[in-house]
């Protein structure tokens, strides 16, 4: 049995009831799914607007290595940490996706003793929000293929179709389809495909809304088509987005699970870190900002990434102001970006471990930028020696910036009580100045080449003469106004996933223009990116099953 498991299978959890009076709501304010689960009344999560906020912080990464960095498990436990400390505190995470879960990456529930229980309902169906998803998903990909079968009055031009399906699990098969196949009776055959449903810009919308009618709007305004006049045909020309908003009520209430040391957790949404924002639901963020003094959330992949996505998309468009970070490194992963071969991250290289800070420096000036005091938190593996670890404090006071060893994974909350006071005292210091990299006016080609100037460290951005236009056009139709989504490599902060430390001197090639009118963001997307994940040679999926006792085995 996988260690993640037996800890998570011995633990006592308390009643959801229990957790939930934890943050002052009574029973009559849950929906609950069994004991230890529960959404939370979006009526009673309105009436609380009144109260003033606590304290948000970010955990955020380096660049993210096969070495493994341990965001997750840092957010689970800084809030167990804050707890410990006598801290009324929450976490918000991201719902896990099936397609990784069966796939390679495995479940997204922290690990060790700093785990969100119970960790199987959350890694597999858990309250079926994603299937709501992607229900609400396909039903606007069946609307349209309606319309057109039925006399396509709006005249949409098949061509320019833009609307693909979606299913929450790893399908290569399914990237590139024909549809419509069989006959007359089958509507008109056209070329489609499939996206994983965390790609999905429902998902994204539904991560952003900030209720149930402010869904609706956005969901309306989701671009399907062109018309052969190519102007947009959105979704509430199809008169789809009412029911697409009955298929998400129940999910747009947010999720309310423990840690194994009982600390309240959100986990709600799971949009892509490349595609889309990478956050958990802003509902969840707000709900818990609500209820606690102290919450912490993560954002996915690395902060080049999550953590600008997080500031320039998420905190941008709710209003929400983070008033500290935590960037997490791990001496393996900064070693791997100093060129020291996976097989050989145990041993002791100091010299491969400077070379690799220029990575950990980059996200540290990054986050700077952001007007956001950081922390950076050394989540330690037993392989790690003291002068390597005294080596990563140095740089980081190099920086003006304090670094903690922190073991929460074997000790659970205990192992990061240092770190968690000094992140309590940065949040309460009123140190953060936040603000965005860019200003709304600024045009949109000028905001993906602030985000690869400042945030990447290219030299500039190129593009051909057609995805200019293409940027110009979308301006021309209102949409300037957006904050850019770009999706590139996680692996490195240039297109190039084998480019590790920090380059420079690099160009960033933007390949494809996306409008999401609905989640409100512009995708740019620079290099080789899919939406829908293959499964590896010798996926997850090989190595769980149910055992003789009814008990899951293998997954991680």
């Amino acid at each position: 049995m996988q260690p993640d498991i037996a800890i998570a299978r011995a633990a006592t959890l308390d009643p959801i009831e229990k957790v939930a009076a934890r943050l002052g709501l009574a029973p009559d304010t849950l929906m609950p799914y069994g004991r230890h689960i529960a959404k939370v009344s979006l009526e009673h999560l309105d009436s609380l607007a009144e109260r003033p906020d606590g304290k948000l912080i970010l955990v955020t990464a380096i660049s993210p290595t096969p070495a493994g960095e341990g965001k997750t498990t840092t957010t689970v436990g800084l809030g167990d940490g804050l707890r410990r400390l006598g801290h009324n505190a929450a976490i918000c995470l991201r719902e896990p996706s099936l397609g990784p879960c069966f796939g390679m990456k495995g479940g997204a529930a922290g690990g060790g003793y700093a785990q969100v229980v119970p960790m199987e309902s959350i890694n597999l169906h858990f309250t079926g929000d994603f299937h709501a998803i992607g229900s609400a998903h396909n039903l606007l990909a069946a609307m349209l293929d309606n319309h057109i079968y039925w006399g396509n009055a709006k005249d949409i031009d098949e061509r320019r179709v833009v609307w693909r399906r979606v299913v929450d699990m790893n399908d290569r098969a399914l990237r590139s389809i024909v549809t419509s196949l069989g006959g007359v009776a089958n509507g008109f055959p056209r070329e489609d495909g499939f996206d994983i449903t965390v790609a999905s810009e429902v998902m994204a919308i539904f991560c952003l809304a900030r209720n149930l009618s402010d869904l609706t709007e956005r969901l309306g305004e989701i671009v399907v088509a062109y018309d052969r006049s190519r102007n947009p045909v959105r979704a509430r020309d199809l008169k789809a987005e009412g029911a697409m908003t009955v298929l998400l009520r129940d999910a747009l209430m947010p999720n309310l699970v423990q840690t194994l040391e009982g600390t309240p957790a959100f986990v709600h949404g799971g949009p892509f870190g490349n595609i889309a924002h990478g956050c958990n639901s802003v509902i969840a963020t707000r709900a818990a900002m609500k209820l606690a003094d102290y919450v912490v959330t993560e954002a996915g992949f690395g902060a080049d990434l999550g953590a600008e996505k997080f500031f320039d998309i998420k905190c941008r468009k709710s209003g929400l102001r983070p008033d500290a970070a935590v960037v997490v490194a791990t001496v393996r992963a900064l070693k791997f970006h100093g060129g020291v071969a996976r097989g050989d991250l145990g041993k002791p290289n100091v010299e491969a471990l400077k070379k690799g800070m220029e990575n950990l420096g980059r996200h540290l000036r990054n986050v700077a930028h952001f007007g956001v005091p950081a922390v950076v938190g050394i989540n330690r593996f037993t392989s790690d020696t003291e002068e390597e670890l005294e080596t990563v404090r140095e740089f980081c006071a190099s920086y003006g910036v304090d670094a903690y060893v922190c073991t929460h994974w074997a000790d659970g909350g205990v192992g990061i009580e240092a770190m968690a006071d000094r992140v309590v005292r940065l949040a309460d210091s009123g140190a953060a100045q936040f603000r965005p990299l860019y200003e709304d006016e600024m045009p949109l080609w000028k905001k993906v080449r602030a985000v690869a100037r400042v945030i990447y460290g290219a030299d500039d951005i190129i593009a051909d003469k057609k995805i200019r236009g293409q940027f110009e056009q979308l301006e021309k139709d209102g949409y300037g106004h957006l904050p850019v989504c770009i999706a590139k490599t996680q692996y490195s902060f240039s297109t190039d996933p084998d480019l590790k430390g920090a380059p420079i001197n690099h160009v960033v090639p933007v390949r494809e223009i996306r409008l999401n009118a609905g989640a409100e963001f512009v995708v740019v997307i620079c290099g080789e990116i899919m939406t829908m994940p293959g499964l590896p040679r010798s996926p997850a999926a090989e190595h769980i099953f149910i055992d003789g006792e009814g008990l899951i085995e293998g997954l991680s």
